[in-house]
């Protein structure tokens, strides 16, 4: 065994060792459970292991070099199908690695104290770890089906996470719901995987990638478009979305993972790795398009209504994944994956914050209930939060960060990825296919920026601005801020690393333009796009560079003008009566977007209660009267004749004799006749 196959090995395999471990070990033995200092220690070697192997590689391969293929074994082989378990190295895989183990290594830190005093520590980090195997195997793989594994993977892990507190069934409902909502988007994808292995013969990229030409148009343009039904699951994109914000309901760190470094960006990768097939289907990238940006302006709306400090970080998600989609389908594939780069470090960051402060929230809820005052109130709820920033300011530091980051302000890692996503978008508009529909998406676009700086500063501006509000809220619980105190080293020093990257990663990604303005220089210098340009089919950037300044300038001025009116509205830390103001001001329309579109009830009319019905009244009788019929007619008629030949069998030895006798006779008599 060579060396790139023994480390990339070992990438796969010790998450998975650290699943079996931790759960084998916790499942059978109290003691160990007992011993989560070890726990721990194991959880995060198995990812931080990996981690530092993907940097190896990463350190050792050039911006044009061959993939590293690994073949394991052979995994199924039928007929003339057959599939390896296989996996490729290439410059977008090791990125992707480098990001999940980085950026999970970092969440897996922060979950040792954040969990510390939940009796299913064992179990928790052993599905973390099963998390991270089942993401890597998604984007390490070799051919669409061992990717689908790791697809399902994902899928099952977030069920197992996002209801683990199982026994408040809101939170088993919110797993199920998100099992449910990605069945739909992941039967699309296997049509589609059928589709492909009846044109090409093969589910290996490399073969899938050298035979497009062979797949009729109109068949490209079916495969295309069910990757992407089945990329809107994974990735929370219309119709499919509505899953990832009651995914809240798992630990935060759970939602860290989920939202920012594993299963939201499977669908980005998925057409990230098969760009070539997408651009030769222009009608498919204009609908990925449309829906991308539909869905970044109706999550940024919804996220302006939310009090919850995670659901508005929830839907922020929602709607940043929209933009990456925006991007895939303006032809930026590059521009997309760069976005989810520096979308990780500042979305985990906001995560992690949040479960900074919850803890302390609920720390509060629990001093007071030990000097015998009975309040309640939702430790997530930022009405009941403010002023925590003299109290939590590593955690309200870096939470500023992050905000300053997500909402595009320069030179933060969320600015330049936007701003190039916004700049690929208004260069589609002059392309030939459906122009002037781009350029109406970058007005879409540049209006989901200054939402998404002003909902963002909203909820910072809420939560640690002004005066703490909870004595103000509850009778009985002055002097509540006693209890509030700053998270453990265990959880901010997670927080600062992700705060430097937050504040760096965009340098990645600086635009060529910029950069030659100040080096005097016009080859094509941008770090990412090097690394990536062997991969990914990316379209030409096509813009002047003073157009470019121009949407650099305006793009700076909407995220400026978002983060000032929000100052103007909440800067206070006040937000009920800044809510009150907005909602006076677009009314019908704030109802709409508060109530979330009533897509959940949307979906309940025109499907469960169907279904529902449906199986009460028709599917119900049928099974009892067709299927149960059926299946006891076959067991009467066993029954009768069972109760007739039982006579036969009683048990006297002469009897047997004499019928063996007369069958011999018998016999006999009709050979002779």
């Amino acid at each position: 065994m060579d060396s790139a196959t023994a480390l990339t090995s070992l990438i796969i395999a010790l998450p998975l060792l650290g699943f079996f471990v931790n759960g084998l070990l916790g499942l059978s033995s109290k003691s160990f459970r007992r011993r989560k200092a070890l726990i721990g220690t194991i959880a995060n070697l198995t990812v931080f292991v990996p981690f530092a192997i993907a940097v190896y590689f990463f350190m050792n391969m050039g911006q044009g070099s061959d993939p590293i293929i690994v073949e394991l074994f052979t995994w199924i082989d039928v007929g003339s199908f057959s599939v390896d378990i296989a996996y490729q190295l290439d410059q977008l895989s090791i990125l992707m690695v480098l990001v999940v183990t980085g950026v999970g290594f970092l969440i897996h830190t922060y979950s040792v104290g954040y969990m510390w005093h939940d009796e299913g520590y064992w179990k928790f980090f052993a599905y973390l770890n099963l998390f991270i195997f089942a993401m890597l195997n998604l984007v390490m793989a070799n051919n669409l089906l061992l990717l689908f594994l790791g697809w399902e993977g994902v899928g099952l892990c977030s069920y197992l996470l996002i209801g683990f507190w199982y026994t408040d069934m809101a939170n088993s409902a919110a797993g199920s719901k998100a099992f449910w909502y990605n069945r739909v988007g992941d039967f699309a994808f296997l049509v589609a995987m059928f589709l492909t292995f009846q044109h090409v013969g093969s589910l290996d990229f490399d073969i899938i990638l050298s035979s497009l030409e062979a797949i009729p148009a109109d068949d490209k343009f079916w495969i295309a478009l069910l990757m992407f039904i089945g990329a809107t699951g994974k990735s929370a994109q219309i119709p499919l979305f509505v899953w990832l914000p009651d995914a809240m309901a798992g630990p935060t760190s759970v939602s860290a993972l989920i939202h920012a470094a594993t299963m939201v960006t499977s669908g980005i990768y998925l057409i990230s790795r098969m760009s070539e097939m997408f651009v030769m289907a222009p009608e498919v990238m204009m609908i990925i398009a449309v829906i991308g940006a539909l869905t970044a302006l109706v999550a940024a709306t919804i996220a302006l209504t939310q009090n919850d400090i995670k659901r508005v970080l929830a839907y922020s998600t929602v709607s940043q994944l929209g933009y990456m989609f925006l991007a895939l389908g303006s032809g930026a594939f590059t521009a997309a994956m760069f976005h989810v780069v520096t979308h990780a470090f500042f979305k985990a960051l906001l995560f992690l914050g949040s479960g900074s402060v919850i803890h302390a929230m609920e720390h509060v809820e629990h001093g007071l209930h030990d000097e015998g005052k009975d309040v309640h109130f939702d430790p997530q709820d930022m009405r009941f939060m403010g002023g925590l920033k003299e109290y939590m300011p590593s955690t309200y530091k870096t939470f500023l960060i992050a905000t300053i980051a997500i909402a595009g302000i320069p030179p933060l890692a969320g600015f330049f990825s936007k701003d190039e996503i916004l700049a690929f978008t208004f260069n589609a508009g002059f392309g030939e296919f459906a122009g002037s529909l781009y350029l109406l998406l970058w007005v879409v676009g540049i209006i989901t920026a200054f939402l998404t700086a002003f909902y963002m500063f909203r909820l910072t501006f809420g939560t640690f601005n002004g005066e703490f509000k909870l004595p103000e809220k509850i009778n009985k619980a002055t002097g509540a801020e006693q209890y509030l105190h700053e998270s453990p080293k265990s959880m901010t020093i997670p927080l600062w690393t992700l705060g430097g990257l937050s504040v760096v990663g965009g340098f990645l990604g600086v635009p060529n333009f910029l950069l030659s303005t100040f080096t005097h220089q016009e080859e094509h210098i941008n770090l990412l796009h090097n690394w990536l340009y062997s991969v990914t089919a990316d379209y030409d950037l096509a813009l002047s560079h003073s157009t470019e300044w121009i949407l650099m300038t305006a793009s700076i001025l909407v995220a400026v003008g978002g983060v000032y009116t929000a100052y103007r509205m909440y800067g206070s830390g006040a937000t009920e009566d800044s809510d009150a103001k907005l909602a006076d001001r677009f009314g019908a329309l704030y109802e709409t977007w508060s109530e979330k579109y009533s897509l959940d009830e949307l979906y309940e009319g025109i499907v469960v209660h169907p279904t529902v019905r449906w199986s009460e009244k028709g599917l119900a009788k049928f099974d009892m009267k067709i299927i149960d019929g059926v299946v006891n007619t076959v067991g009467g008629v066993v029954r009768l004749f069972g109760s007739v030949f039982r006579y036969i069998q009683t048990g006297v030895t002469s009897s047997y004799a004499l019928a063996l006798v007369l069958g011999v006779i018998l016999v006999l008599s009709m050979l002779i006749l």
